[in-house]
């Protein structure tokens, strides 16, 4: 089972080149970063694991920049997004970002996409909570429309954009009716989730991994009512604590990758968690 990781990356955590290298060299499999532009002081949403919101939340740095520094120190490491707020971007220009991160790596990059949970951070960007899952949807067609190899317009609820000429293209080839990178959508079980999923990506990050006995076989029915073929289904777990019995339980579920959740720490005590993780490693 290939383990990759996961750390909220601040100015006072280890730096993405030093994880990344780090990573690379002990044989991890990759490095997903999550997303906030920012978190505004007044808010009322509640912080989803309970009680107060952590400090890094606030001081998260941009994964696309970070992502491309540790690209450019590693060869093989997989690089990700986990997850990409993309009801607050303009599609186009994430677009760009995306092939251009997707190029430069070699075919790399893992666009780990999400709906997001506070409210007061999707509105200062202007998305409307009630209809951000269509928005996402939207936009994951316009993307899908410059990420083709021939000009094609997209006309959407929400956007659109001319045939457009749109280089670099995402190194993957389109696979069904997915086109660009390896795309995992983040969030909980359910008929919308997975109906979306079917339509446009890869498969899933399921946060935490919690309830995958009883969710996977609804996500492999509409896998296949959806037309697409079971064996390319993906599900990640995601932000996970690994143990042997957890890990034991993933892989009779036919789990091949599952990302563990590192601390925002400093170069110190993230050396120490890679040391601990490193008896997960295949072969180890």
């Amino acid at each position: 089972m290939r383990i990759a990781v996961t750390i909220f990356l601040t100015d006072e955590t280890i730096t993405p080149a030093r994880l990344a290298r780090e990573l690379e060299d002990r044989g991890f499999a990759g490095l997903y970063l999550p997303e906030h532009t920012h978190i505004p002081v007044e808010r009322t949403t509640p912080y989803p694991a309970g009680g107060e919101l952590p400090r890094e939340y606030g001081r998260t740095l941009d994964p696309f920049v970070a992502l491309g520094q540790a690209a450019a120190v590693t060869e093989r490491l997989g690089l990700g997004t986990g997850i990409t707020l993309v009801a607050q971007h303009d599609p186009i220009a994430l677009a760009k970002q995306v092939a251009t991160l997707d190029h430069l790596s070699g075919g790399r990059f893992t666009l780990g996409l999400g709906f997001g949970w506070n409210v007061e951070e999707a509105a200062d960007h202007g998305v409307r909570w009630r209809t951000r899952r269509e928005l996402v949807r939207d936009r994951m067609a316009l993307m899908r429309a410059l990420w083709s190899e021939e000009p094609v317009a997209y006309e959407g609820e929400f956007g659109g954009v001319r045939a457009s000429h749109a280089h670099p293209k995402p190194v993957r080839k389109p696979r069904g009716p997915v086109v660009g990178p390896r795309t995992l959508v983040g969030g909980a079980a359910g008929p919308k989730l997975f109906s979306h999923m079917c339509e446009y990506a890869d498969g899933w990050l399921p946060i935490g991994g919690r309830g995958l006995s009883e969710s996977l076989p609804l996500l492999r029915t509409a896998w296949s009512e959806a037309g697409r073929d079971p064996r390319a289904l993906q599900v990640v777990p995601y932000a996970v604590h690994p143990t042997p019995g957890k890990l034991a339980h993933y892989a009779d579920l036919g789990i091949e990758e599952v990302v563990a959740q590192l601390p925002p720490a400093g170069e110190a005590e993230i050396l120490k968690a890679l040391d601990g993780l490193t008896g997960y490693l295949p072969g180890t």
